[in-house]
Order: structure tokens, then C-alpha cells, then sequence
């Protein structure tokens, strides 16, 4: 979770496409570079342990854009494949200010 957190906060479209499961992964990985993302909380885990094959994070992640800013809150569910960790969906909530 938290290389993907610093792909999109670094811009890397690229990793975040290599690290979403093929089945859920959308054609293209397209970011808003006016957004800049500005910190990263984990709030709670459930499995995902060296031999575990599903878990999932819940993160708080925050962010600003101009003078508007926010806290993107997401459950995400992760799978192995190929002996490594890839990002499957999530349920989210954005929560601007």
C-alpha cells in the first residue's frame, strides 16, 4: 500500500498499472498532476502476511489541489499473484474541505 501511495504521489502510472490485478485493472492509469498528495495514515490491516493470499488496508490519504484539499479514505483489497502483492479494488470516500 504505501508504494502505491508514493507512485501516485511521484506521478508513476506505470507501477500503479504493474501492481493492479489484470482483472480489475483499467486500460489506462491517468492522474491529475494538480493534485498533490501530502500524507499517508494506515487506520487497520486484516491479513496480508508473508502466508497470507488476500488482505486488505484501510488508509487515510491526503492530498491538495490549489486551495481546495481533502482526505481520500479507502478499504483497499490486495491478492497474491506470481508470489507478490497486487491491488484487486476498494471502497472509498472522499472527504474534501
Amino acid at each position: 500500500m504505501r508504494s502505491r501511495y508514493a507512485a501516485f504521489a511521484l506521478g508513476l502510472t506505470a507501477y500503479l498499472a504493474d501492481t493492479w490485478h489484470p482483472a480489475t485493472r483499467p486500460a489506462s492509469v491517468t492522474l491529475d498532476s494538480a493534485t498533490a498528495w501530502t500524507g499517508l495514515v494506515i487506520e487497520n490491516t486484516t491479513a496480508g502476511r508473508a502466508w497470507d493470499t488476500t488482505g486488505t488496508v484501510t488508509f487515510a490519504a491526503s492530498w491538495r489541489s490549489g486551495r481546495r484539499h481533502g482526505t481520500q479514505r479507502e478499504t483497499s483489497r490486495f491478492t497474491t499473484l506470481d508470489g507478490r502483492w497486487v491491488y484487486v479494488d476498494g471502497v472509498s470516500a472522499a472527504n474534501p474541505a
